[in-house]
């Protein structure tokens, strides 16, 4: 049980750990029983809701249903929990009843783009038998998808679909040319061996060095600590100077993460026909003929990722549809 206060101006406290839609007496003596709670006032009690929901297995990745053109669902409604949940399904939902009416491409953010990506595909891709709530630990390329760089990966998106305006949008892309500016600088900048380069490196416990890239890399040396000793170094923002920081301390992880997501990519590029025959599918077993018919996933990525699909499955399917598409061009 955690007790945490609810601000800086109230004397209000929240206790985490104890959920509960019990009624207020019981309420009242479940938190008088906790030692040093004895007296402890209930200003809000706990509570829950309780409401209808869909099987989000009906909806499209852009949460159209499949069988009603035109008609998005967002929102708790889809079977998940949480106002960030929800929130996050209506922007999308909306996003795309307006695509639809404008005749332009919908919006989809796939799972190495945003959590949003995650939160959807899991909600119609995957069987889930409790209200959905989205962790980080739900996504695989959660490295890419920190809060700091929440803008480089998703005002694009926004700009074109005409939710960012053109002086945000080329605020971003200035910020993008600073920081690749920046890190190619850094890497090619040699910081001489003179006293004052020592003294610094001594002070921060750290041996002699190479480069600017190379001194950034180092645990014990950050971006900020290097301004004394690189002449060359240009005035940036705070938020350009943090993604070059992390950028090149983190370069390793960062590009292995990268080439996991150009697999996936390979994967979600390769579409399914809407009216693919999966009993014509020779050799696929049972359970996945099944669940490919219910779910009717548009890609391989999302196909793969349906529990009781298998890798040997997915091969099958890839071999058929090479088949398939050549058929079809013939």
């Amino acid at each position: 049980v955690f007790i945490e206060p609810e601000g800086l101006y109230t004397n209000e406290m929240y206790i985490g750990g104890m959920s509960s839609s019990l009624p207020e007496d019981v309420q009242d003596e479940m938190y008088h029983s906790v030692p040093g709670l004895e007296h402890a006032k209930i200003v809000k009690n706990a509570y829950a809701i309780e409401y209808d929901c869909i099987n989000p297995r009906q909806l499209y990745p852009t949460l159209e249903f499949k069988k009603i053109k035109g008609l998005f669902s967002g929102g708790q409604f889809n079977g998940s929990s949480g106002y960030e949940e929800a929130a996050a399904q209506g922007l999308i939902a909306g996003i795309n009843a307006a695509m639809e009416v404008k005749g332009r491409e919908q919006l989809v953010l796939d799972r190495s783009e945003a959590y949003i990506g995650v939160l959807i595909d899991d909600l119609v891709t995957k069987e889930n038998h409790e209200p959905y709530r989205m962790m980080t630990s739900r996504a695989e390329y959660r490295l890419l998808l920190r809060q700091d760089n929440a803008d480089l990966r998703l005002r694009k998106k926004g700009y074109q679909v005409g939710l960012i305006d053109e002086e945000t949008y080329q605020a971003v892309l200035r910020k993008e040319e600073a920081i690749q500016k920046e890190i190619e600088r850094t890497e090619h900048a040699t910081i001489g061996g003179t006293p004052e380069v020592q003294k610094l490196l001594e002070e921060k416990g750290s041996t002699l060095l190479k480069s600017g890239t190379e001194l950034i890399r180092r645990p014990e040396l950050n971006y900020e600590d290097l301004a004394p000793i690189d002449k060359e170094r240009p005035e940036l923002p705070w938020d350009v100077k943090q993604q070059v920081e992390i950028n090149l301390k983190y370069e390793g992880y960062i590009k292995r993460q990268l080439k996991q997501v150009e697999q996936f990519k390979k994967l979600e590029a390769k579409k399914i026909p809407e009216d693919l025959d999966y009993e014509k599918v020779g050799s696929l077993r049972i359970e996945a003929r099944q669940k490919l018919e219910e779910y009717r996933p548009i890609s391989i990525g999302q196909a793969s990722r349906i529990s009781g699909v298998s890798p040997a499955d997915i091969s099958v399917l890839l071999v058929y549809l090479e088949q398939y598409r050549r058929n079809s061009n013939s």
